[in-house]
């Protein structure tokens, strides 16, 4: 009996010590934010097909839908890195959250005044707080306890974040996909101007509900952040010297390979998810809300495999599950291009589960070893999601050229043999076989951890 009692003992130990004292409540809170910027960050990727038949674009314009988003992500890191240097993680999240509700209630005026770039310009705000949310979300609930459970705490918040991102793709195909009028481009250029302005005005009013909807939640969440007390993590606040930060994370090869690969990792993913809908629509003759179940079903499977793989992280290093997806991911590109119908389709949906492992291993393969660099170093590889604009501006670009949506799959096989080419690379760089664990910062037991909340 008195085994037994210790035994519980042990394990109701070990629970609570996945967070520090105090935090449960705020734990919750950020973790919520993981599940948003999934939702937000899919919504994002059905625009393009959306934007294609509204406006009768080519595929490279509506890759500025891209652009904007992950080009916004580019120029916000580092300041949101800066930004929660100089004061707190939740001043961080506070400012993201004002950013993501400002970009999502803009989507009401830019659809009454039915230009693209209004909405571009919309989009560019709501991912810069999706990225300030982002730089100080991670290593914030990396801190909330003690060091030695840090990742198995990352890894629990974050698998919301694909579920986030199924309620993303089902909200667009609700809302938004199954709205559009039926009308080819072909069929709006014969349109008078009144009727082809009535049209696109229903279509953007459907654009624009979901995003606008969404601001009303997120102005709730952010009162309640406001007004909760946060603990305050060791580190914070402290001096920064970004010249020599940054000459240091220079000179650092598996940092600087990180960021190559997490750059063309992000190009590969955003082109895969952005033309997904178009090769299915392609391949299976279907409209854009039918199409848009098969981006449902490559996004179930990408959330599933990030479980598979972090068991299978037990048994096999990340470096070498990293070596294994990226090279099956380039594959399976191959199958989307020399494939058609079915064939083509499932090997396309069946690349998001190799996926699901990419960004984290890189993520933490790219900042072990940091020490008091790896808050901007972070930054840095959070800067590398840019990739997610430019690379599928190129596949767009090839699409076009091609008139085949299917041969543009050849810039994320590009991409995949790279993050390849990574993981063999870094066996070198003196992080082989390591990563299991990401570089926390500096915390002490709990209790002792934290500060007093602000």
């Amino acid at each position: 009996m008195g085994r037994v009692n210790s035994k519980a003992m042990a394990n109701h130990k070990q629970n609570i010590s996945l967070l520090g004292r105090g935090s449960k409540w705020p734990f919750i809170l950020i973790t919520s934010l993981f599940f948003l910027w999934g939702l937000a960050n899919n919504m994002t990727d059905t625009l393009l097909a959306a934007f294609k038949r509204i406006m009768s674009m080519s595929d490279f314009q509506t890759s500025w839908i891209q652009l904007a988003f992950y080009g916004s992500y580019f120029c916000l890191a580092l300041p949101a890195a800066i930004l929660i240097k100089k004061f707190t993680y939740k001043t961080g999240v506070l400012v993201g959250l004002g950013l993501f509700v400002l970009g999502s209630l803009l989507f009401y005026p830019a659809s009454i005044s039915m230009q693209y770039g209004h909405f571009l310009v919309a989009l560019f705000i709501l991912a810069g707080g999706l990225s300030i949310l982002e730089t100080a979300a991670n290593p914030y609930i990396v801190a909330m306890g003690p060091e030695h459970t840090g990742t198995r705490r990352l890894n629990l918040a974050q698998s919301f974040n694909p579920i986030g991102s199924i309620l993303g793709v089902l909200l667009s195909k609700v809302f938004i996909l199954s709205q559009l009028n039926i009308s080819t481009a072909e069929e709006r250029s014969s349109m008078s101007t009144e009727q082809l302005a009535a049209i696109q005005s229903d279509e953007l009013t459907a654009v624009m509900l979901p995003y606008v909807g969404v601001a009303v939640f997120l102005v709730l969440l952010w009162l309640v952040i406001k007004f909760t007390p946060m603990p305050v993590a060791s580190g914070e606040a402290s001096s920064l010297n970004l010249l020599s930060t940054c000459n240091r994370l220079r000179k650092t090869p598996h940092y600087t390979w990180a960021v190559v690969a997490q750059f063309v990792y992000v190009g590969a993913q955003i082109g895969v998810w952005s033309y997904t809908i178009r090769y299915v629509m392609q391949e299976l003759n279907l409209n854009e809300a039918s199409a848009a179940s098969y981006y449902m079903a490559a996004l179930v499977l990408f959330a599933v495999s990030r479980f598979v793989f972090t068991a299978l992280m037990k048994v096999v290093s990340p470096r070498k599950l990293l070596l294994i997806s990226a090279t099956v991911a380039a594959a399976l590109c191959g199958v989307v291009i020399g494939g058609n119908g079915l064939l083509g389709v499932y090997a396309l949906i069946a690349i998001s589960g190799c996926m699901s492992l990419m960004f984290p291993t890189i993520y933490g393969l790219g900042i072990r070893g940091l020490g008091e660099d790896t808050k901007i170093g972070g930054a840095g590889l959070i800067m590398a999601i840019l990739g997610g604009a430019l690379l599928p501006a190129v596949q767009g670009l090839a699409s076009d050229y091609m008139q085949d949506i299917s041969m543009s799959f050849f810039v994320p096989l590009f991409c995949f043999l790279i993050v390849a080419l990574y993981a063999v690379k870094v066996k070198h760089m003196g992080v082989a076989n390591q990563g299991e664990e990401q570089v926390a910062p500096k915390v002490a037991q709990p209790g002792t951890a934290m500060s007093e909340a602000v």
